[in-house]
C-alpha cells in the first residue's frame, strides 16, 4: 500500500479523529483487521464480529506498530503518539477507505462474478493481462465486504490492470461492491444454483448478479456467457456493450474443435473478430473454454495480440483446490475441494468421465445453501454419475450426499459408498485407491475435503 494520511481517512468515512489534530497528517501503509498480523505503519480496523470484537485487540495492535485504528466505540485511554477515528460502522468504514484509496490509482478494472468458474476465470484473466500489463488480482477467497477491500490496499503505483472477484449469497452484496471499485469490464460466468436457498431462484440469483452491472455506462464493456439462457437475456437491457462467449449461437468469441488431452488440459481452436488461433489450456475440462474465451475478449478489448493471448493461456496456473491435478505413483488425484454447487459438480464428473484412467472414481461431500432443493439436488448428481456410463467407484459423504449415493448405486455404479462424515470416509477411501485410477475429490468448502485429499495421497503408492 502507498501512504495515505489521517486526513484523507477522515474525509472518507465521515468519522471524528479522537485524540491530537497534530496526527491529521500522519500516513498509513496498511490496512489489517488481525492484531496479530499488524505491522509497523498499519491501520488496525476493529471490526464487531459474530464471536470476538476487535475492539478488545486495539491495545495490542498499537502496541505491534499500527499507527492508529479506526473504532465504533471510544478507548478508555488514548495514547498521545496515536490516532483514532471513530466510525459508525467499522465494515462500511473499511469500504470507504479502500474506494478512497483506488480513486488514486486511475486504471482498468475487471470484475468478475457468476455462481461456477468465478476463481478460474479471474485466474486466467489476469494470466492473459499479465503477458503485457503489470496485474493485481484478487487472492484466494478475499472476494466479499472485507476481502476486496484489504486486496485494494495492495494496490500501487506500479499497477496497470487489476481483476477482482465478487461473491456474493445475498442480494445488495455485489451492488455494494460495485459501488467500491467502479468496474470498466464486468464478467458473469453464469447463473446456477449457488446460494440459491437465499435467492430463491435462478431468476434471483440473474437479479443479484446484475448488481455488478449498476455503476456502468455505454463506453463500459460486459462479458457474458453466451450459453448460458439467463444471461442471454440480458442483451439490451444493461448499459455496457455486451460481448457473449461460448460455443452455441455463433457468439463473437467462440471455441471450435475441442480436444482433451488427458491429464495435460485441452486444446481448441479459439475465433475472435481479429481471426482464428489455436490454444493449448493446461487445465481439465470442456467447461475450460469459457475462462479462455473471457480472456480473450478482455485481452483483446486492451489491444492486446494472439501471440500475448496464447502465451497467457499457456502460463495459467489454477488456485489452490480448483481440479489441481495431484499424481502419486499411477494414482491420479483431481483436487476439486474448495467448493461446490450442482453445475461445478456436474462439470468435474464429466472432466472425470474423460479421463483415461482405468478405474475413475469420485469422492463427493455435500452442497451447502441450496435451501428444500438440497435433497432433490444432491440426487441429480448420483444420476449423474451413473449416466455417465464409466465412473467406476463413488464415496458420497455427509448428511445431504446420502441422496448421491443412494441415486449413484441406483443408476448403476458398480462401488457405491456412502460415509455419514469425513472420519468415517477416511476408512473407505482405500476401496478406491487401485491401480491407475483418476480419484476426483470435490465438496462444498465447509466440509473441508482437503482432509481427504491428504488421506489419499498417503493411501496412494509413492513414486
Amino acid at each position: 500500500m502507498e501512504p495515505m494520511t489521517v486526513s484523507e481517512i477522515l474525509t472518507a468515512t465521515d468519522g471524528r479523529l479522537l485524540g491530537e489534530q497534530t496526527m491529521l497528517e500522519s500516513t498509513i501503509t496498511g490496512v489489517q483487521t488481525d492484531s496479530r498480523v499488524v505491522q509497523s505503519g498499519d491501520l488496525f480496523v476493529a471490526l464487531q464480529g459474530e464471536r470476538t470484537d476487535g475492539h478488545r485487540f486495539v491495545p495490542g495492535a498499537l502496541e505491534s506498530g499500527a499507527v492508529g485504528c479506526l473504532v465504533e466505540v471510544p478507548p478508555q485511554q488514548l495514547r498521545p503518539d496515536r490516532f483514532y477515528i471513530l466510525v459508525e460502522d467499522t465494515m462500511k468504514a473499511i469500504g470507504q477507505v479502500a474506494k478512497a484509496y483506488k480513486a488514486k490509482f486511475p486504471i482498468p478494472v475487471i470484475a468478475i462474478t457468476g455462481s461456477v468458474g468465478k476463481t478460474t476465470t479471474k485466474d486466467m484473466v489476469a494470466s492473459v493481462l499479465g503477458q503485457r500489463f503489470r496485474v493485481l488480482k484478487t487472492e484466494g477467497n478475499y472476494n466479499n465486504e472485507l476481502g476486496l477491500p484489504l486486496t485494494l490496499f495492495r494496490l500501487t503505483s506500479q499497477h496497470e490492470m487489476c481483476v477482482l472477484e465478487m461473491g456474493m449469497n445475498h442480494f445488495g452484496e455485489i451492488a455494494y461492491l460495485t459501488q467500491i471499485v467502479g468496474p470498466h469490464v464486468a464478467v458473469v460466468t453464469n447463473i446456477g444454483d449457488a446460494h440459491i436457498e437465499n435467492l430463491g431462484s435462478r431468476e434471483g440469483i440473474l437479479k443479484a448478479k446484475r448488481e455488478i452491472f449498476q455503476t456502468m455506462g455505454p463506453e463500459d464493456l460486459a462479458v457474458l456467457n453466451g450459453d448460458d439462457p439467463l444471461l442471454r437475456k440480458l442483451e439490451g437491457t444493461i448499459a455496457p456493450q455486451i460481448i457473449f462467449c461460448g460455443a452455441d449461437h455463433e457468439p463473437p468469441y467462440q471455441a471450435k474443435e475441442i480436444h482433451q488431452l488427458g491429464a495435460k488440459g485441452m486444446a481448441c481452436l479459439v475465433q475472435t473478430p481479429k481471426g482464428s488461433f489455436s490454444v493449448t489450456v493446461p487445465a481439465l475440462g470442456g467447461h475450460m473454454i469459457y475462462p479462455v474465451l473471457m480472456a480473450c475478449a478482455i485481452a483483446e478489448r486492451y489491444g492486446m495480440c494472439q501471440e500475448e493471448i496464447q502465451a497467457g493461456i499457456a502460463a495459467f496456473v489454477p488456485t489452490k483446490m480448483r481440479m489441481n491435478v495431484i499424481c502419486q505413483g499411477d494414482v491420479t488425484i483431481l483436487d476439486d475441494a474448495y467448493n461446490a454447487n450442482p453445475q461445478s459438480m456436474r462439470a468435474a464428473l464429466e472432466v472425470l468421465s474423460q479421463s483415461g484412467g482405468t478405474y475413475r472414481a469420485a469422492v463427493l461431500g455435500d452442497m451447502f445453501e441450496l435451501g428444500g432443493l438440497g435433497p432433490e439436488l444432491h440426487r441429480s448428481i448420483g444420476e449423474w454419475a451413473g449416466s455417465l456410463g464409466n465412473i467406476d467407484g463413488l464415496l458420497a459423504v455427509g448428511e445431504l450426499s446420502w441422496n448421491i449415493y443412494d441415486a449413484a448405486r441406483h443408476s448403476g455404479i458398480p462401488n457405491a459408498l456412502y460415509a455419514k462424515d469425513r472420519e468415517a470416509a477416511k476408512g473407505l477411501l482405500a476401496n478406491l485407491v487401485k491401480p491407475g485410477a483418476v480419484i476426483l475429490v470435490k465438496a462444498s468448502r465447509g466440509m473441508a475435503f482437503e482432509e481427504l485429499t491428504r488421506a489419499l495421497q498417503r493411501l496412494a503408492p509413492k513414486d
